[in-house]
C-alpha cells in the first residue's frame, strides 16, 4: 500500500474513531503533507527513522516555522506514527524521542498608563463605586494578586507607613508600598464599610457584610473596564502586570519589582517586563564602563 493510503486511511480513522474536527484533520493532512516533501522521496512512511524526521523539523525550523507550527507537525507526525504501529505497518515508532521546540510564554498584554487613568476615573460615590475604586486603586498601586487582595483584612492596611500586609504564595507574607490616591481611595471606602453589617475583619465586602470572593472581584472589574468604554478585557493580572511594566519602564530595577511582586524567582519577574531591547540598550550603554556609546565619537 503507497504512503498516500496510508495517510488517507490515517484521515478515516481520525474522522471516524477519533471523532476529530474536521479542522484537526485538514491541519494533521496538510503537516503530513509537508513531511513528505522534505523526505527523500525513496523511502516510505514505514522505512522513515527518527533521524530523518529530526532533520525535517531542523529545517522547518530554519525556515522561519514558529515553535507553535513546529509544536503541530510533530503532534501529527507522533498520531500518524502511532496509527501505523496500531496496523502493524512498523515495529518501533520513530518519533518517540523527537521533541518540539520549546513555545514562549505569551505575554499578557498591559494596559498603558492613559487607559490606567481612565480605568480609575470613577465620578460615582455609591458604595459600590467607592469599594470598587478602592479595589482597583490598590491593585494598581500595589501589584496585589486576587488572593491576595481578597484575603485582605482591615488590620492589615497601615496607615501611617502607608503599606499593607499581604500573604502572598508559600504563606510568605510581605509588605508592600501603598500610593498615596490609593489610600485615600480605601479611607474612602472604609468610612462607607462601617456602616455595613460586617460578619469578619474583610477589607472589601459585599452589601451584606459577607468577604467578597474572587469571581465577584474579577466581575466587577471586568464590568468597570466595560463602563469605561475600554477595548480590552479588565481583570485582577491585567492591573498587576501594569504595576510591574510602568515600574520597571520607569525605574529598570528588576530585583526591586521582584520583591514588590513577590516572586521567588528573577526569572519570573522576567516574564512580566515588556521591556524592548532598545530601552534596556539605552541603559546598558549609560551603566556599563565598557558599553559602546552610542553617538559617540568611539
Amino acid at each position: 500500500m503507497s504512503g498516500t493510503d496510508w495517510t488517507a486511511r490515517f484521515e478515516s480513522y481520525l474522522t471516524s474513531e477519533r471523532q476529530l474536527s474536521p479542522h484537526t484533520v485538514r491541519n494533521y493532512r496538510f503537516e503530513l503533507q509537508r513531511v513528505q516533501t522534505l523526505l527523500p522521496q525513496e523511502l516510505g512512511w514505514h522505512q522513515v527513522d527518527g533521524e530523518h524526521l529530526q532533520g525535517v523539523l531542523n529545517k522547518l525550523h530554519r525556515q522561519g516555522l514558529g515553535p507553535r507550527s513546529i509544536a503541530l507537525c510533530l503532534s501529527a507526525l507522533k498520531q500518524f506514527y502511532q496509527y501505523l504501529q496500531r496496523e502493524s505497518l512498523i515495529n518501533l515508532d520513530p518519533t518517540a524521542l523527537l521533541s518540539a521546540p520549546k513555545q514562549g510564554k505569551p505575554l499578557p498584554k498591559n494596559m498603558d498608563v492613559d487607559s490606567v487613568t481612565h480605568l480609575l476615573s470613577i465620578e460615582g460615590d455609591d458604595p459600590l463605586s467607592l469599594r470598587d475604586k478602592a479595589m482597583m486603586e490598590l491593585f494598581y498601586s500595589s501589584g496585589l494578586r486576587l488572593a491576595e487582595l481578597a484575603a485582605l483584612n482591615t488590620i492589615d492596611i497601615q496607615y501611617g507607613e502607608y503599606q499593607v500586609k499581604v500573604m502572598g504564595k508559600g504563606s510568605k507574607e510581605r509588605i508592600v508600598p501603598v500610593g498615596r490616591i490609593a489610600m485615600a481611595a480605601i479611607e474612602q471606602w472604609l468610612t462607607i464599610r462601617a456602616t455595613l453589617p460586617c460578619i469578619d475583619d474583610a477589607l472589601f465586602v459585599t452589601a451584606k457584610g459577607n468577604r467578597l470572593a474572587h469571581r465577584s472581584i474579577q466581575a466587577r472589574l471586568n464590568k468597570w473596564g466595560q463602563a469605561q468604554g475600554l477595548s480590552m478585557h479588565v481583570h485582577p493580572h491585567k492591573l498587576r502586570h501594569s504595576f510591574a511594566t510602568h515600574m520597571l519602564e520607569s525605574s529598570a530595577d528588576l530585583r526591586a519589582v521582584q520583591e514588590l511582586l513577590g516572586h521567588a524567582n528573577l526569572s519570573t519577574t522576567q516574564v512580566y517586563t515588556s521591556l524592548d531591547f532598545q530601552h534596556l540598550a539605552k541603559v546598558y550603554d549609560g551603566a556599563h564602563p565598557r558599553a559602546k556609546k552610542r553617538g559617540g565619537n568611539g
